[in-house]
């Protein structure tokens, strides 16, 4: 890869080892400086109090004047005004322009003011924030702003980290400590951090901490948010620390009531923060091109100003060639009369760049703002939440929206997994309670273990599962309570389950309602109370998910002593290993595929028992390869294929990630608009994808494009001129790309400040991936090269040999891929890091010139918000972070339609009338000024007196153009503002005749005759017959021309016939040349397991993440643990029984089990019989006869060779692609890779002391 041989030649250097962080010593780190503003000196290790405002006190005067300045507009005003301060040149006073100048100055400073004392206040609630920090020997409560690096910290249930921390300890098993990231990267699920062995151990009370005299060396702060790597130095000895060590900033713990860390990264150096960017000042496409106008303007005045200049010249020597008796009058010569005159043009004419237009565009913005927080049509009642305009000066630029980048996470979706269907031997269940109807009356208040959440009920499966004579209905939701690694707590009477993915809990729930509950789990056990009876599984061994298996199994002995193994997993790869394929195997494949076109994530189930003999020949098997040192998951990953063959298929499962309301249309319209939507997001690609197609984002005749087919593409582009024709009559297709984070790092070198991160050698245990030339490796290779030949020579190039030449190979490369990409109808961006979105954000901006709207509802979405064009910040459930730094605030993602297609256009629109209108009524009036000129000898004499020229755009004619400005709309209806518009006219003219009459007064003569020497001026003209003949010939040729060309215009639309105008397609045109290359469905019908991480099954078999009876430990004086927070648990703690006690009978279980094993069975006893007769005839009437879809797997009725080795899953084409098996795609985050401690004692209960609360 080009990346990786770049990033080898780069010094980085934030992987050197310089940061030193000393436990509970602040005199060691305050001593260390770097170098900071010219000599100035700064501390190297910050506080962790955050700064996210521009302005402070001293520095918002001057750098809001800096930033008012780079206006060129108001530069030519300034120039304009120190010209009107020499007497000798004026023509106009100064104050005429310097008073309105001060006035702008002021609105906008003040629109600045607000937004950023907004930002400060944020600041102040998070830097207020209370944490528990070590002070001597106790922990003290201090704000979140006094922290420093070294500082031990204590963190209870439900805190949020203040700093990024070394984990030293917790309260759970093996100091494990459970957090939620969903302010970093959009996910939900739990991920679990774990301290060191040693630590764990040895820091079991605050004393021990207090004592602890431990050095960290790591390191320097950087943006990379899964990647840190260090060592901690105690004792003598040296302990390796890396990312699944460190508890992010931003996090919050879930299911540990206490843990404790040492503050690494603080403040502004911590990983989210440097992801977080800074603030950019926004300017609008207008603003630049004013900027551009206001100079030819200028340039315009300075030559006709030259033009009358050269005109004096001749006329002051023919005046006194002929009036010679005057020239003692005139005591300068021509040339400095002529250079007094030059001047005196320029600043009459300056009135062509009028002030007044500036100011009132400053109103137009507040009032089109204000329309938006006005509007109900973007006001979301469940939360009480209007639209919001944040910034007055970009909403002209939301009608300009080219590029939209999305966030996934809370933004397209509301991250809730529902179970929706499933498919039991063939027979599908639908809901039958859509409505809501049945959930009214909860139709599972037979199970009193049902919490009453599951929004999928089926009577005839209920019927079935109460009835217990199908075993294919029992095994079906015995795998689903069985096979998974969720965590389990009782909480008020009430059992909560903890995944590492919502999909998992999803299933769970479901098996739970329908009464086969998991009630507890122990190292080698797994209790569920199976409709009201409780039964305990050996667990003999647990079989975990990855990116290459793609499923999950679970060897259980069940109460019986026969021993079952149960898999769940990817269709493509539970199918192929089936015993058998018959008629329900090719039915549930057309399930599959039904449930995969309503965009459902499916997961295939299935079983077999298991000969006791087999399992002996298998298990001496199994502990070799888990003791193995080298290659352990490869042998283990062979060892595991090997039992899970010959498997019976028992069904389906088709979970619903729900969008938010209205994301399918939203984005339909959008399209349909032009505009191009790009999705951002921390997930994995599988998951992404799938909601791609659930929005509408992706469709069935899309062509698309991963990681290895891009750099083909790319590789390509720049080797010779027939592959660049190629390159653009392919982009021509319907095509869309899918990339992730690791691309996106070799892509952006050029854009990035610091080098990309050399994490290409860490050495991971993953199962190695062999190079096997497979038949689906030949058809990825063939789809691209039948791209190139299909292509052709057609198009001629757009870069020539210079630009190769002048332009460096990652610009060269990042080119091409914009160029590519932007010709795609959709892109999607999976694994990327916050500092990532913005890059990609800029990387089209830089290459593409257009105006860019970003959108997400987290933390990190902020930097991808800064630095887009405009920001919009959805008010989620994951902070208000996104929301303090956006332009625009929106409830839901389907407001961002009427945002940009309604108030973007009528802004746009409103906004450039006004501009058109301002500068022609200015133009024009000082035509007659230039007209004037011709008469009066070239002498610079004002046509206007200098109240009139004063008062004209700030008050005679402002109030037609603001409601221009202000009401303007497409399909604005005459008849309904006539009133507003002869009111507009109306006082108009009344000022003019008000301020007139005052200016022109005998009382203002009186009292200043050379400020008001034009006494009764204006009232003697109008009362001349002439001059009022001349209005009225004005006002008619200015009008009736226009009114009867609109008149025409409006007769020939009536006759013209409406089949003359044709629709535009909604489709995208693909070329007939391009063979139809469909993506095909299984990828995308089982992306659930595809896209599932690797669970608990490692901490759970090795008994580190299981509860122990806790031990009293007081050789140090130390207490045993108990809860920070006891106003929410009251509890004692000799009475909080651990969920996971082996053999454990659950309090829920021993109160109602009397209730289940006589009330439920007694209700479907009647019926028993009668089902158990029909039931066999019945499922298979079902599959031949049953509707089913008529798209069909293409799969279906052919299945794949069965293998016994899973290689042939490594090297494989496109995931997408038709008649492909998924390829192997690492989605593995580095902290679920930390090492998990095997000996005796890191499984020992924690024997950590909680400081008990400080009055």
């Amino acid at each position: 890869m080009d990346g990786v041989h770049l990033g080898e030649n780069l010094e980085d250097k934030d992987t050197e080892f310089t940061w030193e962080v000393k436990a509970n010593d602040r005199t060691y780190h305050k001593q260390f400086k770097k170098k900071g503003f010219l000599c100035w000196r700064q501390k190297k290790y910050k506080s962790n109090a955050i700064h996210t405002a521009k302005y402070n006190i001293f520095s918002f005067l001057p750098l809001n004047l800096y930033e008012q300045f780079h206006r060129m507009s108001n530069l030519y005003f300034l120039f304009i005004i120190i010209l009107q301060g020499i007497p000798e040149i004026s023509t106009l006073p100064w104050f005429t322009l310097f008073a309105p100048l001060v006035c702008l100055f002021v609105i906008r400073a003040t629109r600045d003011l607000v937004d950023d004392i907004g930002r400060h206040r944020s600041d102040k609630i998070i830097n207020n924030r209370p944490c528990q920090i070590l002070r001597g020997k106790s922990f003290l409560w201090k704000k979140w702003k006094n922290l420093c690096v070294g500082d031990v910290v204590c963190l209870s249930k439900d805190s949020i980290v203040p700093a990024d921390l070394l984990l030293l300890a917790s309260t759970e098993p093996s100091s494990l400590c459970y957090v939620e990231t969903a302010d970093i990267d959009g996910e939900t699920n739990l991920k679990f951090r774990q301290a060191l062995t040693v630590t764990h151990h040895e820091l079991t009370s605050p004393k021990k901490m207090a004592s602890f005299q431990g050095t960290v060396t790591c390191e320097e702060p950087n943006s990379r948010m899964h990647h840190f790597v260090g060592s901690l130095e105690w004792n003598s000895r040296k302990y390796p620390l890396d990312i699944g060590n460190l508890l992010l900033r931003g996090c919050k713990i879930r299911n540990t009531d206490t843990c404790y860390g040492l503050v690494i990264y603080a403040g502004l150096d911590t990983k989210i923060m440097k992801n977080c960017g800074k603030i950019h000042l926004k300017r609008t496409k207008l603003d630049l091109m004013m900027n551009k106008l206001v100079a030819l303007i200028f340039l315009s005045l300075v030559i006709a100003s030259l033009l009358l200049t050269v005109g004096f010249t001749f006329m002051v020597k023919q005046f006194k060639a002929k009036h010679y008796y005057m020239s003692p009058t005139h005591g300068r010569s021509d040339a400095m009369e002529s250079f007094f005159i030059f001047w005196g043009f320029l600043i009459l004419l300056s009135v062509m760049v009028p002030m007044a237009m500036f100011i009132i565009a400053e109103f137009i913005y507040l009032g089109n703002s204000i329309f938006i927080n006005w509007d109900l049509n973007m006001y979301y009642e469940p939360l009480d939440m209007p639209a919001k305009a944040r910034s007055t000066s970009l909403n002209d630029q939301l009608g300009q929206v080219q590029y939209i980048f999305s966030d996934k996470t809370g933004t397209l979706t509301q991250n809730i997994m529902t179970f929706k269907k499933c498919c039991i031997n063939g027979c599908i269940y639908d809901s039958d309670d859509e409505h809501g109807t049945l959930r009214k009356r909860n139709p599972y208040a037979w199970n009193p273990f049902a919490d009453g959440k599951l929004q999928f009920y089926n009577k005839e499966l209920e019927s079935l599962v109460q009835g217990r004579q199908d075993r294919a209905v029992q095994e079906f939701w015995r795998l689903l309570a069985i096979c998974h690694t969720v965590m389990v707590q009782e909480k008020d009477n009430q059992l909560l389950y903890q995944a590492a993915s919502p999909d998992e809990e999803a299933l769970v729930t479901a098996a739970r309602n329908f009464g086969y509950v998991f009630l507890s789990r122990t190292q080698d056990t797994i209790t569920l109370v199976e409709l009201g009876e409780e039964r305990v599984y050996q667990v003999l061994a647990m079989m975990d998910f990855n990116s290459v298996r793609k499923r999950m199994s679970v060897l259980v002995r069940n109460p019986e002593g026969s021993i079952c193994l149960y898999t769940k997993g990817a269709d493509t790869v539970i199918l192929e290993r089936l015993r058998s394929k018959g008629v329900m195997e090719a039915t549930t494949e057309e399930v599959l595929a039904a449930f995969a076109e309503q965009t459902l994530r499916t997961l295939c189930l299935a079983y077999k028992d298991v000969e006791e003999d087999a399992y002996k020949e298998w298990e001496p098997e199994h502990q070799e390869a888990a003791l193995l040192l080298q290659n352990r998951a490869q042998a283990l990953h062979q060892v595991y294929n090997k039992m899970e063959q010959n498997l019976q298929l028992l069904g389906a499962t088709a979970i619903e990630d729900k969008l938010q309301d209205g994301v399918p249309e939203t984005i339909k319209c959008l399209k349909k608009g032009n505009i191009k939507i790009w999705v951002l997001t921390g997930d994995k690609p599988e998951t992404a994808v799938n909601i791609g197609f659930a929005c509408q984002l992706l469709s069935e005749n899309m062509i698309i494009l991963e990681d290895k087919d891009i750099n083909q593409v790319l590789e390509r582009y720049w080797e010779d001129n027939v592959h660049q024709k190629a390159f653009k009559m392919m982009t021509h297709h319907n095509m869309a790309l899918v990339i992730n984070g690791e691309f996106l790092d070799q892509l952006l070198l050029s854009l990035r400040k610091e080098p990309r991160a050399l994490v290409q050698n860490a050495v991971v245990d993953e199962v190695a991936q062999e190079p096997v030339v497979s038949a689906l490796d030949f058809l990825q290779k063939r789809r691209i090269s039948q791209m190139w030949r299909n292509a052709g020579p057609s198009l001629g190039t757009s870069h020539s040999a210079d630009s190769k030449i002048r332009e460096s190979p990652e610009v060269q490369r990042e080119r091409a891929f914009v160029d590519l990409a932007s010709k795609c109808q959709a892109v999607i961006c999976c694994r990327v890091t916050p500092k990532q979105k913005a890059l990609v954000v800029a990387l089209v901006k830089k290459y593409q010139q257009v105006v860019t709207l970003a959108i997400g509802d987290g933390a990190n979405d902020v930097n991808m918000i800064k630095t887009a064009d405009i920001g919009v910040g959805l008010a989620g459930q994951e902070g208000m972070q996104a929301v303090q730094n956006s332009d625009y605030v929106l409830a839901q993602f389907c407001y961002l339609q009427r945002l940009l297609l309604v108030h973007g256009r009528w802004s746009y629109m409103r906004v450039c009338k006004f501009l058109r209108y301002f500068f022609y009524k200015t133009v024009a009036s000082m035509m007659a000024q230039i007209w004037f000129s011709l008469v009066n000898g070239f002498s610079a004499q004002p046509l206007y007196e200098g109240w009139f020229l004063a008062l004209f755009n700030l008050l005679y004619s402002t109030l037609p153009v603001l409601y221009i400005g202000l009401f303007e709309q497409v399909m604005l209806v005459v008849k309904y503002w006539t009133l507003l518009f002869v009111g507009a006219v109306v006082l108009s003219l009344s000022s003019y005749v008000l301020m007139t009459s005052l200016t022109q007064s005998l009382w203002m003569y009186r009292i200043s005759p050379k400020t008001f020497p034009f006494l009764f001026a204006d009232y003697n003209v109008l009362f001349e017959p002439c001059s009022l003949l001349l209005i009225v010939l004005n006002v008619a040729l200015n009008v009736l021309p226009m009114l009867a060309l609109r008149t025409i215009h409006r007769t020939v639309l009536k006759q013209r016939p409406k089949g003359e105008e044709e629709a535009p397609s909604e489709e995208v045109a693909v070329e007939p040349a391009m063979r139809h290359l469909r993506r095909g469905i299984p990828a995308r019908r089982s992306s659930y397991a595809f896209s599932h991480r690797e669970g608990y099954a490692n901490l759970i078999t090795q008994g580190t993440i299981l509860r122990r009876q806790t031990h009293v430990d007081d050789s140090d004086g130390g207490t045993v643990c108990e809860s920070l927070n006891p106003p929410e648990e009251d509890i004692p703690l000799q009475n909080k029984d651990s969920v996971f006690n082996p053999r454990k009978i659950s309090i829920l279980a021993k109160k109602r089990r009397h209730f289940f094993g006589k009330g439920s069975q007694e209700e479907v006893h009647p019926n028993t019989s009668s089902q158990t007769m029909e039931k066999q005839p019945t499922i298979h009437r079902d599959s031949e006869t049953q509707k089913l879809p008529t798209t069909t797997s293409a799969t279906s009725g052919k299945l794949l060779p069965s293998a016994s080795e899973d290689e042939a899953f490594y090297s494989v084409a496109s995931q997408y692609t038709l008649a492909s098996q998924p390829k192997h795609t690492d989605v593995h985050s580095s902290f679920w890779k930390s090492p998990l401690w095997r000996d005796s004692a890191s499984s020992s209960p924690s024997q950590l002391e909680v400081p008990r609360k400080q009055s």
